[in-house]
């Protein structure tokens, strides 16, 4: 699904490069549920958003299904984002203006899907995901589980191949945080390929392989779980 060859992340200042991430190798194979851990300022995030193209290296190769992301304009970049990734973030990032519906919806209509298509696929990740009675309610009404499932909804409604989540467990409780890691488990059962990062070890474990970054480089061959 995606491979990353030699990629660098640095920031320049007069004298000297304060690198991010070094030398960063990687394949992700379609279906795979990867956990990316390390101590805080190993460069997690930063990998991720790269994965995500949020942020473009400094230099290295990136191909996502077989396009190389790191030749191509932006506004493919774009596309590629919109119409294949889903992000999940663990500060949420619902819109608060916007209702539990609204926020869920958001992704479709950067797509331009129909108005009764968009109606169909709402209910129908309401109904999944068991919040049809919160449908109208807006995010400060709901608890911090509720909005991750919210923010979990909406990335996965356009049916994204690739979901990734920054520390998607980290502000919730152990019960809504196990809630949470099963339902990834089951979407990646469904076929979705799953990158996380996290600093639980039990979260890593929910998935297939686990990859450790130390001062922003690979600390050793990923580890395997099944």
């Amino acid at each position: 699904m995606l491979v990353l060859q030699d990629i660098d992340k640095y920031y320049s200042s007069a004298f000297s490069r304060t690198f991010i991430l070094r030398n960063i190798s990687l394949e992700v194979k379609e279906g795979e549920f990867i956990s990316i851990m390390g101590p805080s300022g190993s460069g997690k995030s930063t990998l991720l958003n790269i994965i995500g193209m949020l942020e473009e290296p400094s230099s290295g190769e990136y191909f996502f299904l077989d396009k190389p992301v790191h030749k191509i304009k932006e506004k493919e970049r774009t596309q590629l984002h919109k119409n294949f990734i889903g992000f999940v973030f663990q500060s949420y990032h619902l819109i608060d203006e916007l209702t539990v519906y609204e926020n869920i919806e958001t992704p479709l209509l950067y797509q331009d899907v129909k108005s009764s298509e968009r109606k169909a696929m709402v209910a129908d990740i309401l109904d999944r995901f068991n919040i049809v009675g919160k449908k109208d309610l807006f995010p400060h009404q709901l608890s911090g589980g509720q909005q991750q499932l919210v923010g979990i909804a909406r990335a996965v409604i356009a049916a994204p191949k690739l979901i990734l989540a920054d520390e998607p467990t980290g502000n919730l409780n152990s019960k809504q945080g196990e809630e949470i890691m099963e339902l990834f488990q089951r979407l990646n059962q469904e076929g979705t390929t799953i990158i996380q990062v996290t600093h639980s070890e039990k979260n890593a474990t929910y998935g297939t392989r686990i990859i450790n970054l130390l001062d922003g480089r690979l600390e050793k061959e990923p580890a395997s779980l099944v």
